[in-house]
């Protein structure tokens, strides 16, 4: 046991059984690696030398020069003589993953060397029980095994797996499969390292920064969260299910106010993502931040938003105009003899529609009004716009279509009753509307005709808006779609003689969707080829007034004072908040049955909701007018508000 052999690992992680005049240099090959293919020169050295006593440290002890005896200990980290020349970087050609020590830093490797250490020491505790003789032969067979080329050592392997019994296999199965471990991250090139890394969900991606500095810096690679964001922002995602709200023009706007020192970001795409999925976060989980929006002397009949201002319509005649951020009004639009049921508004202008029967165009930056159109013989209850073209429905039971440039208007009849809504769908040349005679109508502007006809509403419909449905295969629909109201529904049916059931041209790319709701307290979705009603939301108790919806959700308001988030997927309620609360100043409108007695008045607000008459939905916010002339914002952006009720 005097010998000074012992059993070690090489500088590349071989089990090896080596004296020290198997250390020197010069039985290297020039890549750094012990030679496999040549023989041993002292090779037939006396068995006896080989023997390890069993207690020495596992280290390899390398005499830094032949003349002198000192010597150095080789560490994990260690690397070969340093006359050696280096290796290129993920040399896999001479050195497998375990032993290449280019790669010595990877968390990996680390592991498998610290693993075989230890199984090093063990494997000498348990060789020291044995006689000489078999602690020779061991270290033979091991030195004799290390020394062999790739080839040779496979067929060793085949003749002692062959020769094995079920416990010996079952003990390699075992053995193996921790060694078979290997960190594919760190060693493959970043460009692969990054794509498959781009394949995880969010909570996967995060997860994987925390296994090592080497990850860390891969999972933080921007390309990788951009890929995030193209994949999550204004869409669900086909994997996840998860969608992130856009929010393009509010953080622009922000971007324009913040100091140039702190737009430089390290991880832009990160933090957008950051940013957006907090705001998703809050829808889904109910937290929002409320802020009330006073002004108005009576009802509110309309409204409409940017990522700045908020306009309001009510009956008492005005439009309002408010600062979102700071709650302020901003200016007052006056010119309207009667309620302002309608509101569109872009970059340049505001249109407005009233029950007085005008559409006027202003100025909202100057508060000028620009032009008055006059053609509909009653109250104007819709409009909608695109460029040069408005559209707007009244309760003269017509829908017209007005053409600036050429100053031309044609009038769309079919409708019965009064016409609540219009909506326009620029990419198709079709527009929508809905009418208190219990249809939903399709135009097309271009020929002035009417394509389909929609039924299954049993009420007044108040709301249409088309929508365009990418994930169509995992809309969920109701099981029973031609009986959804109890009724025969859903299909384009005529009423008419002059309405055709017009074949729609697939070349033209028409909404896939249609959403209505209506006083039946119920909203609808639509198939537009079909002219199917494939789901119905049923929730509210009273009459839906109103809806507005995204990407990922449905905002309703309705006249039981409560406005309902759906899922616009799944179709599932996913929140329920309660309108504001009637206060001793509000007055109720004319049209109830309540007296003048100022007792009787308070008893009625006593626990009474006011009636949601109209909503609009942003990326991180949603908005609902109610009948008292208050107009109230559910901001999700924060989300630190305790979600009660007013």
């Amino acid at each position: 046991m005097g010998s000074d052999n012992f059993l070690s690992l090489d500088h590349n992680g071989n089990l090896d059984s080596l004296s020290s005049s198997d250390m020197n240099p010069r039985n290297y090959n020039n890549t750094g690696k012990h030679s496999r293919d040549e023989p041993d020169q002292n090779e037939q050295q006396d068995d006896n030398s080989r023997i390890t006593n069993g207690k020495g440290p596992v280290r390899k002890l390398l005499k830094t020069n032949e003349h002198d005896s000192s010597q150095k200990d080789i560490g994990i980290n260690s690397r070969p003589h340093q006359n050696t020349p280096s290796l290129p970087a993920f040399n896999f050609t001479k050195f497998c993953y375990r032993h290449n020590p280019e790669i010595q830093n990877s968390p990996t490797h680390t592991a498998c060397y610290n693993q075989d250490l230890k199984k090093v020491k063990e494997i000498n505790y348990q060789i020291s029980k044995l006689p000489i003789q078999e602690q020779s032969e061991i270290h033979h067979m091991i030195s004799k095994f290390n020394k062999s080329n790739d080839k040779i050592r496979k067929l060793i392997f085949d003749g002692l797996l062959a020769s094995s019994c079920f416990p010996q296999l079952s003990y390699v199965s075992t053995q193996v499969q921790e060694m078979l471990k290997i960190d594919f991250i760190s060693i493959l090139p970043k460009e692969l390292s990054s794509k498959i890394l781009s394949y995880l969900d969010c909570q996967s991606l995060c997860n994987s920064m925390l296994v090592c500095h080497k990850w860390n810096s891969l999972a933080n690679n921007d390309r990788i969260w951009y890929h995030m964001c193209k994949q999550h922002i204004d869409r669900k995602c086909p994997n996840c299910g998860w969608g992130l709200p856009l929010m393009q023009m509010k953080n622009n706007f922000r971007n324009r106010q913040r100091k140039k020192e702190d737009q430089l970001i390290k991880n832009p795409w990160k933090v957008i993502y950051r940013d957006r999925f907090k705001v998703e976060l809050n829808w889904r989980r109910g937290n929002f931040t409320i802020k009330d929006f006073k002004g108005h002397m009576d009802g509110i009949l309309s409204l409409q938003h940017n990522y700045r201002l908020l306009f309001t319509g009510s009956y008492d005649s005005t439009v309002a105009i408010w600062d979102i951020h700071s709650g302020k009004l901003v200016r007052r639009l006056q010119g309207h003899s009667d309620g302002v049921k309608a509101l569109y508004f872009d970059d340049q202008k505001l249109i407005t529609g009233s029950l007085d029967k005008t559409i006027r165009i202003w100025n909202y930056v100057t508060g000028e009004c620009i032009s008055t159109y006059r053609g509909h013989t009653d109250s104007v209850m819709s409009i909608d716009s695109f460029k040069k073209i408005i559209v707007s429905g009244s309760a003269d039971k017509t829908v017209k279509v007005w053409h600036i440039e050429t100053r031309t208007c044609y009038t769309l009849r079919g409708h019965t009753e009064w016409v609540n809504c219009v909506r326009l769908h620029p990419n198709s040349f079709s527009c929508y509307s809905c009418s208190d005679d219990g249809t939903i109508r399709m135009w097309d502007i271009r020929t002035n005709s009417c394509l389909k006809i929609f039924r299954g509403h049993v009420g007044q419909v108040q709301k249409v808006i088309p929508l365009t449905i990418i994930d169509i295969e995992n809309l969920v629909t109701d099981k029973n779609s031609n009986a959804c109201t109890g009724h025969h529904s859903g299909e384009a049916q005529e009423t008419t003689e002059d309405s055709q059931n017009v074949e729609l041209d697939e070349n033209i790319p028409y909404p896939t969707h249609i959403l209505s709701c209506s006083l039946d307290n119920t909203i609808k979705l639509w198939n537009i080829k079909t002219g199917q009603c494939i789901r119905t939301h049923f929730g509210h108790v009273e009459g839906v007034w109103d809806i507005a919806a995204d990407n990922f959700r449905i905002i309703s308001g309705s006249h039981d004072g409560t406005i309902k988030i759906w899922d616009l997927q799944s179709g599932k309620c996913m929140h329920t908040f309660q309108g504001r609360r009637l206060e001793k100043d509000d007055h109720l409108r004319p049209n109830s049955n309540n007296t003048n007695d100022e007792e009787n008045n308070n008893e009625q607000l006593t626990n009474k909701v006011s009636p949601i008459t109209c909503v609009a939905i942003g990326d991180s916010e949603f908005f609902c007018g109610d009948e008292m002339g208050c107009c109230r914002m559910f901001n999700f952006e924060n989300g630190t508000d305790d979600n009660s009720d007013d």
